[in-house]
């Protein structure tokens, strides 16, 4: 039996993550990390440009800091639950807040996951793939 006719799985489309975190450092490091398990991040600073690089970019899931210059990963949460079009859209907080009511606020707001930094990078990597599924 020949293969001749068989045409090789092309390689699967990398899914699109949008990472929102102020800290340049933090955010280099997670993004470098999110490139190497083989997915196309695209990060932000601040939350000012979130709905424009939801739109452009149409990531598949978000990893959010609740604490950004100007306007704060809650307002972008409540922002993000009231358009329809991105509701869909899991998001990841992973934050230096670690009050019980700054994650239970997070989640109430539309939230799927919260981590505390430092973030293990193989739970947050378990928790993204898990969420990837689900959507």
């Amino acid at each position: 039996m020949s293969n001749a006719g068989s045409v090789a799985p092309a390689n699967p489309i990398p899914k699109r993550i949008l990472l929102v975190e102020d800290n340049y450092l933090n955010r280099q490091m997670l993004e470098d990390y999110l490139v190497f398990c083989g997915y196309q991040v695209l990060g932000l600073a601040d939350g000012t440009g979130f709905f424009q690089a939801l739109a452009d970019f149409r990531p598949e899931l978000i990893l959010l800091d609740l604490k950004l210059p100007g306007i704060d990963g809650y307002t972008l949460l409540e922002q993000k639950s009231c358009r329809q079009d991105y509701q869909s859209i899991p998001v990841i907080v992973v934050s230096a807040f670690a009050f019980k009511a700054d994650q239970q606020r997070a989640l109430k707001l539309g939230a799927k996951r919260y981590f505390v930094k430092p973030v293990s990078l193989r739970d947050l990597k378990q928790a993204i793939e898990e969420e990837l599924q689900r959507s």
